[in-house]
């Protein structure tokens, strides 16, 4: 059994990259860019506190894996083999689609919540963190909880995740997202104006990932109408989806 891998355009998107990532914690970028950039100097050493690793850890909509498949995407740039993978598609029959991925540099882990009190998951993720560790290869787990507030039944994978290096990641306020949707939109060249801007994060699900889904349906229909997004055409747009 395997995962299925992400398409290559949707793993290297523009919009999922470090640089991009809007209002991190200090120090974030940096940590996980160095974790990404892994050399050969440092492969195999093992250090128990694993300072090295990183834990991601926020509710829905905070950008867990925008900074997962952004680390992915900077370690292939740099010429090592990546894999992201979401825990809740190897639910139950996770060993072995860990063990298909252990010949990459950097493992990312995304929703370590899907396998909680699933026990075979759990010794398939906590063996997999030991081989990774002895082999030199980077690690980065993500979860909307911290490792004593997940339902884990396996004490050691527990104690594993809470030695990692944490980065708390919390929602945007308005301001933040709407840096996120104008950079958005000047990586497409798109023409939007701050009005419609405006009008989205008011009247509009706050929702990060729901707004950047509606940006991109704009674009789509701003490119077909040759047309700059106002509010009109923005009210229009979203008439013909309903």
């Amino acid at each position: 059994m395997s995962i299925p891998q992400l398409p290559l355009a949707l793993r290297h998107s523009p919009d999922q990259r470090l640089e991009t990532y809007v209002n991190a914690p200090e120090g974030a970028i940096a940590q996980l860019r160095s974790l990404a950039h892994h050399n050969e100097e440092t492969a195999g050493y093992r250090d128990p506190t694993q300072a090295d690793w990183v834990y991601l850890v926020g509710p829905g909509g905070v950008g867990k894996t925008h900074l997962l498949l952004a680390a992915c995407a900077q370690a292939d740039m740099s010429g090592r083999r990546a894999a992201y993978v979401p825990l809740s598609a190897a639910v139950g029959r996770l060993r072995e689609a860990l063990q298909s991925l252990e010949t990459n540099d950097l493992l990312a882990l995304d929703g370590i919540e899907a396998i909680a009190g699933r026990r075979e998951d759990e010794i398939a993720l906590f063996d997999t963190h030991n081989r990774a560790r002895q082999a030199g290869i980077a690690v980065i787990y993500a979860a909307r909880e911290n490792p004593d507030e997940l339902k884990l039944t396996l004490p050691d994978l527990r104690s594993r995740l809470s030695q990692c290096t944490r980065i708390v990641l919390t929602p945007l306020d308005d301001d933040g997202r709407a840096q996120v949707l104008r950079q958005r939109a000047q990586r497409r060249g798109l023409a939007l104006e701050e009005a419609a801007l405006e009008w989205m994060l008011k009247r509009m699900d706050r929702d990060l990932g729901g707004l950047t889904q509606l940006l991109d349906k704009l674009d789509r229909a701003s490119l077909a109408a040759q047309r700059r997004i106002t509010v009109p055409f923005l009210k229009r747009t979203i008439d013909d989806e309903t």
